[in-house]
């Protein structure tokens, strides 16, 4: 036994003596160059909220490029009419909603043919995009003037669903949209003003995510936001504020937004058509469609833009449960994982620039390999104080620079999100985002690497996905 624990001792003291140092070094830089993005994501907001007021009003003229909104929705029936009708009456001078019903096995097609009186239509359904699920039948309101139509086919996933929609799709502009999220009555205006502020270069544009858990909603529409009751769900809207919000504006602010969510972005049909549409056997389909865009622009010479507008916000209710979460964190991580393997030649090419040059890398080093080394800092850490290794002042300076660094970092996104945009009016909510901040590094951050090592596992084993269900608890919906 005293073999044993001396061997494991002296192979604790080698990666101790090796990794020491560059953990340390690894955790500042991570965190400071999400801290420079927030700088940057300050400066944007500043910008963008001295144009904001005067540039809205003058979108709903001749300018507003049409939208067409694509929804697939499977298995919808409770909120599919409320979603459908909300997506109906947002505010924006000419949009068609494009409902894509992926082979629903509750009634989800016909509480929108009740709902909307539709009639089958002998229209011939475009392979502009591949799918090769069968399309069963196009419906519209039978009123005639109801920017509405409803696709069914067979069941082959979110990725086909969107391309049939695609397919459908008359207007110059596509909104991906969730069947179940929740857009401001704005929100296609404001995702859409690159589009007509720059209309040869804005290819894509992407709006934010948060979290809608907590909060009131009457008829499709957010009318009180509030925080979670479930602390899991109230680390997440730290989380999405962090990445999804300050993040994805630095980003684009630097020119280099290589991600946009898939439930809520805005693309260029032509673009879309061009670059062959969602691949339907990624899993990370929406980082995989804007790499997609980003090489074929640049293989092609063309002069080109792609930007993320902050304000915006599509609400969507996130895992309440750990396990539910912990499925997407590995389905997002495999994805990560796949992604930027499939697009490993534009790393350090000069074709792509700052792309290749910048922010791919960034994506390898701090966010592919992040829950690795993470990981490995946390147990060589924990097996070093166990077997008398690691002194206790290094322990302490792992923790400053891996999480209370880490913990500033998330209280600056906070700080300039909530004086760009003050969501929160209540200072309860205020408070408990703060405690948020804190106990996400505490347990919750130490599961999602587990998860996300799962992932990587998973797709390194070329293991099956299985998508699995989110389990919806709902938010606070009332009757109109």
């Amino acid at each position: 036994m005293n073999g044993f624990r001396d061997g494991l001792s002296a192979v604790v003291q080698w990666l101790y003596d090796v990794t020491s140092v560059p953990i340390l070094v690894y955790f500042v830089v991570i965190n400071l160059s999400f801290l420079l993005l927030i700088i940057t994501a300050g400066f944007q907001f500043r910008r963008y909220l001295r144009m904001r007021d005067a540039s809205v009003d003058t979108l709903g003229g001749e300018l507003a490029l049409g939208v067409s909104v694509v929804m697939p929705a499977h298995n919808e029936e409770v909120g599919i009419v409320t979603s459908t009708t909300a997506m109906l009456s947002l505010r924006y001078p000419r949009h068609e909603v494009v409902v894509v019903d992926d082979g629903s096995t509750d009634n989800t097609f016909g509480v929108l043919r009740e709902a909307f009186d539709l009639v089958q239509i002998p229209r011939e359904v475009p392979m502009d995009l591949p799918v090769r699920a069968e399309i069963l039948g196009v419906y519209v309101p039978r009123d005639g003037h109801t920017r509405l139509v409803v696709v069914r086919k067979a069941n082959s996933g979110r990725s086909e669903a969107i391309n049939a929609g695609v397919n459908v799709a008359v207007e110059p502009l596509i909104a991906f949209i969730d069947a179940d999220s929740i857009l401001e009555p704005d929100a296609l205006l404001r995702v859409s003003k690159p589009f007509t502020d720059d209309p040869t270069r804005m290819v894509a544009t992407g709006g934010t995510i948060r979290a809608v858990n907590g909060s009131r909603v009457v008829s499709g529409r957010l009318v009180r936001l509030a925080m979670p009751t479930q602390w899991v769900a109230r680390i997440q809207v730290v989380e999405y504020l962090r990445a999804f919000l300050v993040g994805r504006t630095g980003w684009s602010r630097l020119g280099m937004l290589i991600l946009i969510s898939g439930a809520f972005g805005m693309f260029r049909r032509d673009v879309v058509v061009d670059a062959g549409g969602l691949d339907p056997d990624s899993i990370g389909e929406d980082f995989e469609l804007v790499l997609r865009i980003h090489r074929r622009m640049m293989d092609e010479g063309r002069d080109y833009a792609v930007e993320f507008v902050p304000e915006p916000v599509c609400w969507t209710e996130v895992p309440s449960t750990l396990s539910v979460l912990a499925r997407q964190r590995r389905r997002w991580h495999r994805g990560l994982w796949e992604t930027l393997w499939a697009y490993r030649g534009m790393l350090f090419n000069r074709r792509y620039g700052r792309i290749g040059f910048l922010a791919l890398p960034y994506y390898w080093v701090f966010e592919l390999f992040a829950p690795l080394l993470e990981g490995f800092g946390i147990v060589v850490v924990v097996l070093g104080l166990a077997l008398g290794i690691v002194n206790v002042p290094y322990a302490l300076l792992f923790l400053v620079l891996a999480y209370g660094l880490a913990i500033l970092v998330t209280l600056a996104a906070m700080s300039v999100e909530e004086w760009a945009f003050h969501r929160y009016n209540r200072w309860r909510d205020l408070l408990t985002t703060l405690a948020a901040a804190v106990l996400e590094n505490i347990g919750y951050r130490q599961l999602t690497v587990w998860w996300r090592l799962g992932g990587w596992w998973a797709s390194l084993r070329k293991k099956e996905q299985v998508w699995g269900v989110m389990t919806r608890a709902g938010f606070d919906e009332a009757a109109d």
